[in-house]
């Protein structure tokens, strides 16, 4: 299989694999937008299962247990992979939309001024 980092890889290039195992698969009929949205709140939902009724100083310890970082990185990848089948099917540019929306939230939360001067 695909063994790259983050560092190594675009997003075109994630998209096409999602859509090489899709396609393989036969599976275009299952992803509808709705069904997609449905696996990516899935998909949320089991990441935070992993810390449901864990206290805070405790979830920030699990962040370095080797076998929990594997749990939440599966999870991750679950949630990214709907992400990218989502943009891919139905024409979704990923940077471009992040890019837009950091500009909106920049004008939203704008960064606190020091009045102590």
């Amino acid at each position: 299989m695909i063994n790259k980092n983050d560092s190594e890889t675009s997003l075109n290039e994630m998209k096409s694999w999602v859509q090489k195992f899709c396609e393989d698969r036969d599976w275009d009929q299952y992803h509808t937008p709705k069904d997609l949205a449905i696996g990516l709140v899935t998909e949320g939902s089991e990441l935070l299962e992993l810390f449901r009724f864990i206290p805070e100083k405790t979830q920030v310890k699990l962040m370095h247990d080797s076998e929990f970082r594997i749990k939440i990185a599966d999870e991750l990848a679950d949630s990214l992979y709907f992400i990218l089948r989502f943009s891919q099917m139905f024409g979704f540019d990923l940077a471009t939309g992040l890019s837009q929306k950091l500009v909106k939230n920049v004008e939203r939360y704008p960064v606190p001024q020091n009045d102590s001067l």
